[in-house]
């Protein structure tokens, strides 16, 4: 492991493992194009570097939730792909977003107008989604609304403002594939797609499905699927199927140095407040990581929970049960409350291991790490969140060093 001389953890970015998810799930949902979602710095993964490899791997459109994202995204993979943009209040950069050819959602009736301001400020028409609420209740047009929205609509498309080219909506369970929500929301998505084609609309693109809907129900696949996830090879429903299962590889490795090693007696106390206490004699090893970097508080461990789990010792395919031999690979969980900028683990009494020693937080587990790593699921069981929020809320002072050919400026 290399690191940056001023910080001693990492996160490595396996490029090709993000554009083999996205032939993946090409192969999935064979009569749909792919959106790679890219929000959040592509969940944390970088969004340019991210951007590039699903394009390598065939993604034809690009989605980002914010505005400013979507222009950034335009800024790193250049004219040519689609790029769509969700989320918004008013006041929002229409024009540059119109201008930038990013194609915006329009969830509520005030945003009709205010895209077809920016439009008119550019001197070219809006591409615009209607993004409906078909019972998520979140953002999105409601039922009841949209006959309003549609009429507002074909003014200002026989004005040339702006053209509607898709519908949208999203699932409130698709993780869930066999919840009466899912054929609820089905049957009033496909109710709304008949009212705007009714309305004279020509849709280029109906899309619902997320990287669960993808992978659970080609019913839902439409003429586009908009995986986030799953493109960064995390399942995302880890109680029907891990990655490979879907054809899926995680992307993200994260390690660290080893800070501090050292002896202390049976009874003593770890960390804040003491939820840890030594049992025996011991190694203790501090981690340089902590929840300033995205290390979730709730993976603390001791009486508090289970805690994270790292990998620590070894060489690569040698993993044994804790305390089975000096220097073995085991996992080891976080010992004690996550501080700021580090967490403890118990070594054990016979630990060889020393400071600068590397330690795998979560890993591929697939050459880019030792095996038997764990992975971000089990993070999210030790913190009772979802992967999504152990990838996507690690923080910005983490280097990220890519791995892997797919979607660099070179290639």
């Amino acid at each position: 492991m290399s690191t940056t001389p001023d910080y001693p953890a990492r996160a490595v970015v396996d490029l090709d493992a993000i554009r083999d998810n996205v032939r993946a799930l090409r192969a999935t949902a064979p009569t749909a194009q792919v959106m790679a979602v890219v929000k959040a710095d592509a969940y944390g993964h970088g969004l340019a570097p991210s951007a590039r490899a699903a394009l390598a791997g065939g993604a034809t459109w690009l989605g980002a939730a914010q505005s400013g994202e979507a222009l950034a995204v335009r800024a790193a993979v250049g004219p040519g792909p689609r790029i769509l943009t969700w989320l918004y209040a008013p006041g929002a950069p229409f024009a540059d977003l119109v201008r930038e050819d990013v194609d915006v959602a329009v969830a509520a009736p005030w945003a009709l107008d205010e895209v077809a301001d920016g439009a008119r400020v550019v001197g070219r028409a809006a591409r615009v989604h209607l993004k409906v609420d078909t019972g998520l209740g979140r953002n999105g047009i409601t039922p009841q609304d949209l006959p309003a929205v549609l009429d507002r609509a074909a003014a200002l498309q026989a004005e040339g403002a702006l053209t509607v080219v898709g519908v949208m909506s999203h699932f409130a369970l698709a993780d869930e594939p066999d919840d009466p929500s899912v054929k609820m929301q089905t049957h009033v998505f496909e109710d709304t797609i008949r009212t705007v084609e009714a309305a004279g609309m020509s849709l280029e693109v109906r899309h619902i499905a997320n990287s669960a809907a993808t992978v659970t129900n080609p019913s839902s696949h439409y003429d586009l699927v908009r995986p986030g996830i799953a493109v960064y090879g995390l399942s995302p429903v880890p109680q029907l199927g891990a990655p490979g299962d879907f054809g899926l590889r995680p992307a993200m490795t994260l390690e660290a140095r080893l800070a501090t090693v050292k002896r202390v007696p049976a009874g003593h106390g770890v960390s804040y407040g003491h939820f840890y206490v030594t049992e025996q004699d011991t190694v203790l090893g501090v981690i340089p990581l902590g929840y300033g970097d995205g290390i979730p508080r709730h993976a603390s461990g001791g009486s508090l929970g289970p805690g994270g789990p790292v990998l620590v010792g070894g060489a690569v395919d040698d993993v044994a049960a804790p305390g089975t031999g000096l220097g073995t690979a085991r996992v080891l969980r976080i010992a004690g409350r996550v501080c700021m900028d580090q967490v403890i683990i118990d070594l054990g009494p016979y630990a060889s291991e020393q400071a600068g020693d590397v330690v795998t937080l979560f890993g591929a587990s697939d050459g880019l790490t030792r095996a038997g790593a764990p992975n971000a699921e089990d993070w999210a069981r030790a913190a009772g969140t979802i992967s999504y929020e152990i990838v996507t809320r690690l923080g910005a002072r983490v280097p990220r060093v890519y791995v892997g050919t797919a979607g660099r400026e070179t290639a």
